[in-house]
């Protein structure tokens, strides 16, 4: 689509089923993310988390869905995990909020500094926080897959 000029980035948000800690290496996850990105050509600029869920930044193609990204990204993740955890399976949805170019480089920090940041929050306080923020409505019923 060469005549077709786009930028959307988006912060997603997804867990473990149950927002279980079983991520046993949160590093190397997002390692494998980035390896899967690059082989199904979704522009993944940054991804981390820790135990029980993962955040990304992405630059979303004008060419493919953000379903079709983050079940990509979920699937093939979700095949590598099991090697470690027979049963992982993440969460049902995803959160994706939209990211203004100014605020890229926050966001970046953000998703590199979630361990530090889980100190002091859980999963569930970010994540309706983040919901909240982005003006999101909701049913609490299925905010959490």
């Amino acid at each position: 689509m060469p005549h077709t000029l786009s930028r959307n980035l988006l912060h997603c948000v997804f867990s473990t089923k149950g927002r279980l800690g079983i991520i046993k290496n949160p590093e190397m996850l997002a390692e494998r993310l980035g390896r899967i990105a690059k082989a199904k050509n979704i522009a993944l600029i940054a991804a981390g988390g820790t135990q029980n869920h993962v955040h990304i930044l992405i630059a979303l193609s004008p060419t493919m869905t953000l379903s079709n990204v983050i079940q990509n990204l979920k699937a093939h993740s979700s095949r590598w995990m099991k090697d470690e955890v027979s049963k992982f399976t993440w969460q049902e949805g995803y959160g994706s909020f939209s990211v203004s170019e100014s605020n890229r480089e926050a966001v970046m920090q953000y998703i590199a500094t979630q361990p530090e940041h889980h100190k002091k929050w859980t999963y569930e306080q970010e994540f309706l926080t983040l919901v909240r923020k982005s003006g999101v409505d909701y049913d609490p019923q299925y905010l959490f897959g």
